[in-house]
């Protein structure tokens, strides 16, 4: 299971910031996807990696 950055409502966006004051700490707020990582071959991973590296983010490759 994958999962991304939660689309909240306003309500519920001042609940996580009311929680987040109340715990000392920043909330991320993440929604399951439904999709699956594909696999790949080391080459290809190396091709990510530098990629990724170059473009300061995390890709994830999924499968169609």
């Amino acid at each position: 299971m994958l999962y991304s950055f939660a689309d909240v409502e306003a309500d519920d966006l001042a609940a996580i910031k009311a929680a987040e004051n109340e715990i000392g700490t920043p909330l991320l707020a993440m929604q399951p996807v439904d999709l699956s990582p594909a696999p790949l071959d080391t080459k290809k991973l190396q091709k990510l990696k530098s990629l990724e590296d170059r473009l300061g983010v995390v890709l994830v490759a999924v499968k169609h």
